[in-house]
């Protein structure tokens, strides 16, 4: 088995410089012939946008502008022709937003992350990431079918299902969110049943190092890799485990938060991300994720960027076991009580697993359980409830407080 998945991996700097020259004008030019660039990029040259520098002049678009779009011009916003054969699938994530997925090939291109894990046609892969509404289930499904691997697709739930599946199948590596496959861990050592995974690719959320040690402990190589449902994979990590490699199909710019403006080399900065997949040619788009550039190349032999991986989010959204959690979703939450004058999403860590504490001000006399199955139907996420005096919050513009730790 080769050490790469192919040779993209391991080009010279200016072998990638001239590829990315030739490649990046057409796309442009695909993307200004859609209805959602017609007027940011009416002015641009494709011939003369032939490198990242050159890309740093075009604007950035948001995700908040995407779904506004989309509510103009939908279903995808004028970002996607829905004509071509590449495009079978559309998706909703919270927001909501819209995108088009693809059957054929390794569309989100999570292959090649799977491949660095170690995973490959050997390998029974249970796919815990979910398969409804959502791309993540699929993403991994096509990459898992790129590798040869087989596929137990078993989305979320149902733990003791799963961990009797993993083991009566033989299941051997998982994809998923970093924190489930512990749940399944300890639920099959509970059942007295033997697991032989012993590789795992994870996204979704952030793998804090004392869980990559629990599975390192129990035999388990676990990767992660960074993408979104937009863009699929952005990067992700090899065995050497320094930073994250940026995926082939895309290209990455850390720009300062809430601008387009790259940052100096080694500085924090908002991810921004151009696709190179013809069928959905998002152009600069702001992830609202923060990351920085690390120097040099891996010593696993791949050649291209390398980012420190997932550093939090450029606004207050926050991911919590695999959602996002957006300020609009806690407002939505807010208005749909009238005896309700202010939340705030508090996020945690409980051993292993996120936390959400929900508080709410309102008047004494509030019903817990409403406010628990409003949590759940807005922020699509169950979490504790704490009813608050008026007034007791913090002043201090937050409704959602983030106080996991990521070093």
């Amino acid at each position: 088995m080769s050490q790469f998945y192919d040779t993209l991996e391991t080009r010279s700097a200016d072998q990638r410089t001239a590829d990315i020259a030739a490649g990046l004008p057409g796309q442009i030019a695909r993307a200004k012939a859609l209805p959602g660039y017609a007027e940011a990029l009416a002015e641009v040259d494709p011939a003369a946008v032939t490198s990242p520098e050159a890309l740093a002049a075009l604007p950035v678009l948001r995700k908040s502008e995407l779904s506004k779009a989309q509510g103009a011009r939908s279903p995808l916003g004028g970002y996607a022709d829905l004509t071509r054969p590449g495009i079978v699938h559309l998706f909703q994530s919270p927001g909501p937003i819209y995108e088009p997925g693809g059957q054929d090939g390794d569309w989100w291109r999570s292959g090649r992350a799977l491949f660095a894990a170690g995973i490959g046609a050997e390998d029974i892969v249970q796919n815990c990431f979910s398969y409804h509404l959502t791309p993540a289930g699929m993403m991994f499904e096509c990459g898992a079918r790129a590798v040869g691997a087989k596929v137990l697709p078993a989305g979320t739930g149902q733990t003791e299902l799963q961990a009797r599946a993993a083991h009566d199948i033989g299941v051997t590596a998982y994809v998923g969110t970093p924190d489930y496959l512990k749940i399944i861990l300890d639920k099959a050592d509970e059942m007295g049943l033997a697991l032989a995974i012993t590789k795992a690719q994870v996204g979704g959320g952030a793998l804090f190092p004392s869980l990559r040690q629990e599975y390192a402990d129990r035999g388990i190589q676990c990767l992660q890799g960074y993408g979104t449902a937009d863009l699929g994979s952005v990067a992700y990590e090899s065995p050497a485990m320094e930073g994250m490699i940026v995926d082939e199909g895309v290209l990455v710019e850390i720009v300062t938060p809430g601008t387009g403006n790259p940052v100096a080399p080694g500085e924090v900065g908002e991810v921004v991300v151009t696709s190179l997949n013809p069928d959905y040619p998002l152009i600069r788009f702001a992830t609202g994720d923060l990351s920085a550039v690390l120097p040099g190349v891996s010593p696993c032999g791949r050649t291209n960027m390398r980012i420190k991986g997932w550093m939090g989010r450029a606004d207050q959204t926050a991911k919590i076991k695999g959602m996002f959690v957006r300020p609009e979703q806690v407002a939505d939450l807010v208005a749909k009580h009238a005896e309700i004058s202010k939340a705030r999403v508090t996020v945690t860590r409980n051993g292993e697993m996120d936390a959400m504490t929900v508080q709410i001000e309102a008047e004494a006399g509030g019903s817990v359980e409403a406010y628990a199955q409003s949590v759940s139907d807005t922020l699509k996420l169950r979490g504790q409830i704490e009813i608050v005096a008026p007034g007791s919050l913090p002043k201090d513009g937050l409704v959602i407080d983030d106080q996991r730790k990521y070093d």
